[in-house]
């Protein structure tokens, strides 16, 4: 039984945030769509564009690049000037990247929309920041956090299925039509533009300052450099010792990066709270998760849809059957979003996040032995699904309930720079080795554009490993981190 005390409190400030919740379901279900609905046609745009099945990786790398260097500075102008004010700025930009897509009529165009459609990624940690501002005053204001981002991710997931079966489902009733295929998600971002403007109020915290702009550049600096040099490794080879060199260029420009920020008094991500207990590992694990939530999604669509009569291995899936595998790892995803809160309050938050990390890592180190037939790869997905659903909850909350009221954006943004970052730099080393020409043997065949096998196998060995190594992270979280009040 709650408290009289609690049940007030509830009372008072409880609707206000559970209301805007149910507006900003709406904002993550075109989120989800966005996520869902381009996947089950990436061989069609890939012969469309008449490009490989591996370069459809370098829509992913570009678009989680452009990610991982505005979440930042998003998340950062929340605080400053309104969280719903930046959700409008990236939604308007991410719309109009959106009907780039549409309209785009070769590869170098269709790749710089595709990129600037990354914009998206702020949207749940400034979401987030919108319910912290309204549920922080309450005694049980982390509980009320994690339960919206729950339903946040329920609503994400919800539009992930939706978008998957109406992209295949379109997909396969506008054979030839690609373009009119893709207006979809143009118009629902559109929409949700207008949701934002006339029902998501503002969040009342602003901190006011100014962007740390030496602090971006010398961040942006060490990430081009590093995406640059595993670039070339793809298209040389990883014997190319300049590319290396941009790679550890790239590592070196984020020491002054770190030093620049520990001595600056509004910088851009603090260092110092990164440093704390109940942080790092959460950070470390956003960054290993992105690997395989980001990452991994293009080669699982390429995969399903290799013909095993040509080269021996793959499911032969239409880009509908490509949908239904997608809808029911959406669906553990979903599941695993709805189960996180209630878990967390059955057990702990941090035993919550180490069993969702586990689960990923058991998911796809099944598709190991076990990636032969439609059934295994379902089994296999259905559980990496429950995983991830629980941590794309879980993360953002979980920086929410660790951070000062008046850097919850920058540190629910963090989750997701660092997760885009992860899967940024998975999706140019899963290019290079599904490419084949980091791997000398088992190619799929003279002439073919499939993939080789091994490397895929890589690709499910390092998502398993890097699960493992999250969840050994998050063992060094406080035992009572995250717990029932957020910092004031």
């Amino acid at each position: 039984m709650d408290s009289p005390k609690l049940s007030q409190a509830r009372a008072q400030a409880g609707p206000a945030a559970m209301a805007v919740v149910g507006f900003l379901v709406l904002v993550e279900f075109t989120s989800g769509i966005l996520q869902g609905y381009y996947t089950p046609l990436l061989t069609d745009i890939a012969r469309f564009l008449h490009i490989r099945d591996a370069d459809v990786n370098w829509f992913e790398a570009a678009q989680l690049m452009v990610s991982a260097l505005v979440v930042p500075v998003l998340a950062k102008l929340g605080d400053m000037i309104g969280h719903r004010r930046v959700l409008l700025i990236s939604t308007a930009l991410t719309a109009a990247a959106s009907w780039g897509v549409a309209f785009a009529p070769n590869f170098w165009l269709f790749l710089g929309a595709w990129a600037l459609q990354g914009f998206y990624v702020v949207w749940l940690p400034l979401e987030i920041a919108l319910v912290y501002s309204r549920s922080h005053r309450q005694p049980d204001g982390a509980a009320l956090t994690r339960k919206a981002a729950g339903i946040l991710v329920a609503g994400l997931e919800f539009g992930v299925i939706v978008g998957a079966l109406a992209g295949g489902f379109i997909g396969g009733a506008l054979p030839g039509r690609l373009w009119l295929t893709l207006l979809i998600p143009a118009i629902a971002v559109t929409l949700c533009f207008f949701v934002i403007l006339l029902w998501v109020p503002e969040s009342a915290s602003r901190t006011g300052g100014r962007i740390d702009t030496t602090g971006l550049v010398l961040l942006s600096t060490g990430l081009l450099l590093i995406t640059a040099g595993l670039t070339f490794m793809r298209i040389n080879g990883p014997g190319t010792w300049w590319a290396w060199g941009a790679v550890v260029l790239g590592v070196l420009a984020l020491v002054p990066f770190t030093r620049y920020e520990l001595g600056h008094r509004d910088p851009l991500v603090d260092i110092r709270l990164l440093r704390q207990p109940s942080m790092w590992p959460v950070q470390l694990t956003a960054f290993l998760f992105g690997v395989s939530v980001l990452g991994a999604q293009a080669p699982l669509s390429t995969f399903a849809r290799t013909n095993p009569h040509d080269v021996g291995y793959g499911l032969g899936a239409s880009s509908s059957l490509v949908s239904v595998l997608i809808g029911v790892y959406v669906l553990g995803l979903l599941v695993g979003a709805l189960l996180f809160p209630a878990v967390a309050k059955w057990t702990t938050p941090r035993v919550t996040l180490i069993g969702a990390a586990l689960l990923v890592a058991l998911g796809y180190l099944m598709f190991l032995p076990l990636h032969g037939s439609m059934v295994q790869v379902l089994v296999n997905m259905g559980i990496a699904g429950i995983g991830s659903g629980a941590l794309v909850a879980a993360l953002p909350s979980a920086a929410a309930a660790a951070a000062p009221l008046t850097k919850t954006g920058m540190a629910t943004g963090l989750t997701n720079a660092t997760k885009t970052v992860g899967g940024a730099f998975a999706s140019c080393v899963f290019g290079i080795a599904l490419a084949g020409s980091a791997l000398g043997s088992l190619t799929a065949g003279a002439g073919s554009t499939a993939a080789p096998l091994a490397g895929y196998m890589l690709v499910w060995t390092v998502c398993g490993v890097t699960a493992l190594v999250a969840a050994t992270a998050l063992y060094f979280v406080p035992k009572l981190a995250f717990g029932a009040t957020l910092p004031a």
